[in-house]
């Protein structure tokens, strides 16, 4: 059998690893557009910072890698069409220019997506950045260290946002950040978190332009100068553009099934409209946990999951697509968070009757001191107050507490309900945490509010 896998990010690659660990001896042809296989946007951050030193380490696996494995893996090639019928594809050479034809048995499309550039005026100025792939990343590199960019617009209070607007202030740049929302990171974290975190921010000269539209980027000889705003302007010696991302499927209409959004269409099974054609990562919905509908979350997670899922269907196994929470997580500078699940601020929008409990505690007992690691937390939790339901939970500290967001994730997978989080079984030792997970507290809280 002959597999085709277009697409060398977290789904493309899942998908090659899942099949070559069940047969390795099957015939996969693996493309890249560009030059670079499997590069993780998501540590991006690490390399601009320093953390990682070599830009090409920020990756799974390199083209020579998966070719000792028996993968026949083209960079700079670009499938440029599908002919369902046919069981082909269509290939563009980028290196001579030149086209051909491959026939497959079974076709893995991971599209993934592009970042959506803001249809205003300027767009086209230099110095107008994205933050998403190698190239971007080494272009962001050499601006954190040029003396001539003093003032950074990020357009965007998104992950990607907050991690561009971290990266250049630590860099020595006034940073500017904007955002239609009325709050950073709004879609990820309720207003109790955020409003620490606003503080933050400003602490690190990271100037905040909530709540506004950007009209227009202007410029000098050909170069950004200025962000105008419907509010304001800002002077930008370098702009930065995290506003969302858009499916890389306009060459799949007329050929698959997409939403209006551009999505593909994909069933439990991640298969396509077309026979034999399955398609995973962030051109696709997933299904949500709390909601049981389907749901756009790009996340390598999901992404990952979904190539395994992928690859054991097309080896001829019958697997649905699990449903997942949503779970991230982040850290802006000496703060930690994770969210899960449904949140107040998405309750509305994903149609969810929920309420919440915030409670704050410390990480270890009063007596701990905090030069031995105590450090105040925050804890929301999200349920249906009907049948108890546990539906989301978000939690922030100064010490790295995010793993508890795992056991959220799994209770909203499971259904679990409040009565069974309130006193569920976790460890306790003095140098870790406190007798009562702040998991616990937050559930017996909420059942007493319940009650009365």
């Amino acid at each position: 059998m002959k597999v085709i896998v277009i697409g060398s990010s977290h789904g493309g690659f899942e998908t090659v690893r899942g099949i070559l660990a069940e047969k390795p001896d099957t015939e996969i042809q693996w493309y890249e557009r560009g030059d670079f296989i499997s590069f993780l946007s998501c540590g991006m951050q690490l390399y601009l910072e320093g953390v990682v030193k070599d830009v090409n380490s920020v990756r799974y696996a390199t083209a020579e890698q998966m070719r000792a494995k028996g993968v026949s893996v083209f960079v700079h090639q670009e499938v440029t069409s599908i002919n369902p019928d046919e069981h082909t594809v269509v290939v563009h050479n980028l290196d001579d220019d030149s086209t051909r034809e491959e026939k497959y048995d079974k076709l893995v499309l991971s599209a993934g997506a592009v970042p959506a550039q803001i249809p205003v005026p300027g767009g086209d100025l230099a110095n107008v950045y994205a933050m998403r792939g190698r190239d971007w990343a080494i272009k962001l590199k050499e601006k954190t260290v040029d003396p001539t960019v003093q003032n950074v617009t990020v357009v965007g209070a998104g992950y990607i946002g907050i991690e561009a607007a971290e990266v250049f202030s630590k860099a020595g740049k006034h940073v500017t950040l904007i955002d239609i929302l009325p709050r950073p990171l709004a879609l990820y974290l309720d207003q109790e978190f955020t409003d620490i975190l606003s503080d933050t921010l400003k602490d690190h000269n990271i100037y905040l332009a909530p709540g506004q539209t950007v009209k227009s980027f202007t410029g000098e000889n050909g170069q950004v100068s200025t962000v105008k705003t419907d509010q304001a302007e800002y002077p930008s010696d370098l702009v930065i553009e995290t506003a969302g991302i858009k499916p890389n499927t306009d060459w799949l209409k007329g050929t698959l099934d997409l939403t209006d959004k551009g999505l593909v269409k994909v069933n439990d099974h991640l298969e396509t409209s077309q026979p034999d054609i399955y398609a995973v990562g962030d051109s696709t919905k997933v299904p949500f946990a709390p909601t049981g509908k389907t749901l756009q979350i790009a996340l390598a997670t999901n992404a990952r999951r979904q190539g395994r899922i992928a690859a054991k269907n097309v080896l001829g196994d019958d697997m649905k697509m699990p449903a997942v929470s949503g779970s991230s997580a982040l850290s802006v500078f000496d703060y930690h968070f994770a969210s899960t699940g449904i949140k107040e601020g998405t309750s509305a929008a994903n149609g969810i009757l929920s309420q919440s409990i915030f409670v704050t505690d410390t990480t270890q007992p009063p007596f701990v001191p905090g030069k031995a690691g105590n450090q105040k937390v925050y804890f929301k939790l999200t349920f249906d107050p009907g049948n108890h339901r546990i539906l989301g939970a978000q939690i922030m500290s100064k010490r790295d507490v995010t793993a508890n967001i795992n056991a959220i994730s799994l209770a909203v997978q499971t259904k679990m309900t409040l009565d069974d989080l309130a006193y569920a079984d976790f460890f306790f030792q003095p140098g870790f945490d406190r007798p009562w997970n702040i998991m616990n507290v937050a559930a017996q809280k909420a059942l007493h509010d319940l009650t009365d």
